[in-house]
């Protein structure tokens, strides 16, 4: 299992990418094959399956094989962690503007 911090790294890289993300994007519309994927791309079907490899590896979807067809969903939960991360630093910095503020603040009285 990867430590929170390499799995926050594999998730950044991931969604990184704007081809990565434009196919994340069409996940969130529902499964789809990988050719189907790779259709809008001007790329290659072996270079798209390099992309699915990386949004993979990075939990943010799974595959399965149905014959030879190899199917793509999209596992949104996996966010969560980039969210929870995010919002962490949110908060962390939102205290210490407030705080900066109260302190100019006392500063012209």
């Amino acid at each position: 299992m990867l430590n929170q911090e390499a799995s926050l790294d594999l998730m950044f890289k991931a969604l990184a990418d704007p081809t990565r993300r434009e196919i994340i994007a069409r996940l969130a519309g529902g499964e789809a094959s990988v050719s189907e994927l790779a259709r809008p791309f001007d790329m290659s079907l072996p270079a798209v399956h390099q992309h699915l490899q990386v949004i993979a590896e990075a939990g943010l979807m799974n595959w399965s094989k149905e014959g030879r067809v190899r199917r793509c969903r999209l596992e949104p939960r996996a966010l969560d962690r980039a969210a929870g991360w995010i919002m962490q630093r949110r908060a962390l910095w939102n205290r210490r503007l407030d705080a900066l503020g109260r302190h100019l603040k006392e500063g012209k009285t």
